[in-house]
């Protein structure tokens, strides 16, 4: 004799239940237990006293009616899904089932596959799920594994690493798998092939103008001014260590209120804030920023505080080298703590009669950052997944979602969203020798006498192939690779532990380097 494993159990109510007992024989066979009860008051004292996973509810029947007998099920069981199954078609009732009050509804007469597929679908439905999610990632990881056999050009990269991301975001949903080591593996052996492709690939970049990829420098140029040129509002969010997959998590929040058009550009290196966001905002490499602002790298030390304060001018100057005038004169906000978000929040529809209005974020970098030092954030996002999550929190309650839900209501305004790089789990120490006035930075380095392994870094003797800051005649550079951070020999195990599994960025990684660019359109004005 087979057993059949049992699926879940279901408790059917209906006054009329011995024409049903055909199908309740049908869901035996499948493997389901079925329970029946011919009214509400049996049916309320079953749920009470017993455990189901599914209810099947039959709106009209004698005495307590099937609406009254729900409502006193979900003060018992709020979670327990319940079907009803009515000869009423009425609109209400369907708006009732989006509304949450019943998970489903079925109209008579019932057939045994309808009744099949609702159990399915609540008593099997992330079973059979997360069964296919394995299968589809089995054949991506092979797909993926042979795509790396053969060199990829940097519109294939932006492809392979969207495809990674999202499966991140579907394992999230999916955590009984065990794939995600999987993955994560494949995203370590990604990113060895991608720093690769980076070192051979972007001083060539650099000075061509053809088969290359949007860098930091493009972004003002192909993103912002062709949006100012019909005279809309313009709103430019630069959201700092800002990756994919924190921005895939906000995306699910605007939906409802923008159409989307999302690109992507490459961060010029390294992805630290004092040399992309510049570049961005002025159009301009380091070494050029340097020539005509020579102010602006007067302090050794990349400290984003000294060296981003001229974002605005250096916009200023991209804009009058484009030969663009816009009246009134464009605004320039940047916000660092939550009271002067909230501000900025209140008065966020004032700046629509501006045509272009900078605003930069400075939480997620700080979210980042504050992983780092602090063994609560570590405790609360102990992983990538965590992390996610982390974002989702601050994002659905901070000053930029309610910015950007005002936004959604004002006619005439366009919204792009992007960031000057990402960030990345740092898991393995690299160890460097250089001299006691070498910038302290985690993931590249400038000073004198740098050394390091040329597997986990990017060794750059002379800055201008990298149009970098020359600082002085005998400056150097290292960038870090894949998932590697410096670490001095001086206390080496002390440091090597301290930062391991930090976010960090300044390096070559495909979350650090690869940046969404999202054009938001309004729906409802």
């Amino acid at each position: 004799m087979t057993v059949v494993e049992k699926k879940g159990s279901i408790l059917w109510v209906d006054d009329e239940i011995e024409l049903l007992r055909s199908h309740v024989l049908f869901l035996n066979e499948k493997g389901y237990g079925v329970d029946t009860a011919t009214n509400g008051e049996d049916a309320i004292e079953m749920v009470r006293k017993g455990h189901f996973d599914l209810v099947f509810l039959d709106e009209m029947m004698a005495g307590k009616g099937g609406l009254e007998t729900l409502a006193e099920i979900k003060e018992i069981s709020p979670s327990l899904p319940v079907v009803m199954i009515t000869k009423n078609e009425e609109e209400s009732l369907m708006e009732e089932a989006i509304g949450g009050k019943i998970s489903d509804y079925l109209t008579k007469p019932v057939n045994p596959s309808q009744i099949l597929l609702i159990c399915k679908k609540f008593l099997e439905g992330k079973k059979i799920q997360s069964e296919q999610v394995s299968k589809d990632y089995v054949a991506e990881f092979n797909f993926i594994s042979r795509a790396l056999m053969n060199p990829l050009t940097h519109r294939e990269w932006v492809d392979l690493y969207v495809k990674m991301v999202s499966w991140e975001m579907e394992f999230d949903q999916h955590p009984g798998l065990g794939l995600q080591q999987m993955l994560s593996d494949q995203r370590r052996q990604c990113n060895a092939e991608f720093s690769k492709f980076v070192e051979q690939k972007y001083p060539l970049w650099l000075h061509q103008k053809d088969d290359k990829p949007a860098l930091s420098v493009d972004v003002v140029d192909k993103f912002v001014i062709p949006q100012l040129k019909d005279g809309t509002s313009v709103f430019f969010f630069v959201i700092d260590c800002m990756r994919l997959d924190q921005w895939l998590v906000m995306e699910q929040y605007l939906q409802e209120h923008y159409t989307m058009e999302k690109d992507y550009y490459y961060s010029i290196l390294p992805t630290a804030t004092p040399y992309s966001r510049n570049a961005i905002f002025s159009g301009l490499f380091p070494a050029e920023i340097e020539q005509r602002f020579p102010e602006i790298w007067q302090s050794g030390e990349d400290d984003e505080n000294s060296h981003n304060r001229h974002e605005r001018q250096l916009l200023d100057k991209l804009l009058e080298r484009r030969r663009i005038d816009l009246k009134p004169e464009p605004k320039y906000i940047k916000i660092l703590d939550v009271e002067f978000g909230r501000q900025t929040e209140n008065n966020i529809l004032s700046y629509a009669s501006n045509r272009l209005t900078s605003i930069v974020v400075n939480f997620v970098d700080m979210l980042a950052h504050g992983r780092s030092d602090s063994a609560l954030l570590k405790e609360i996002a102990p992983d990538e997944s965590a992390y996610r999550s982390l974002t989702d929190s601050w994002f659905k309650h901070s000053s930029l979602y309610g910015m950007l839900q005002t936004l959604s209501t004002k006619k005439g305004v366009k919204i792009i969203i992007t960031t000057d790089h990402g960030s990345v789990r740092c898991l393995r120490g690299s160890k460097v020798v250089g001299d006691r006035e070498a910038s302290t930075n985690l993931r590249y380095k400038f000073g004198r006498n740098l050394k390091s392994d040329d597997r986990q870094a990017i060794f750059i003797k002379n800055p201008e192939d990298y149009k970098l800051p020359k600082r002085g005649v005998t400056i150097n550079y290292i960038i870090a690779k894949e998932d590697y951070y410096f670490v001095y020999p001086t206390d080496y195990h002390k440091y090597l532990n301290q930062y391991r599994d930090s976010f960090q960025h300044g390096g070559i990684s495909m979350e650090e380097v690869i940046l969404p660019v999202i054009t938001l359109d309004p729906k409802k004005v």
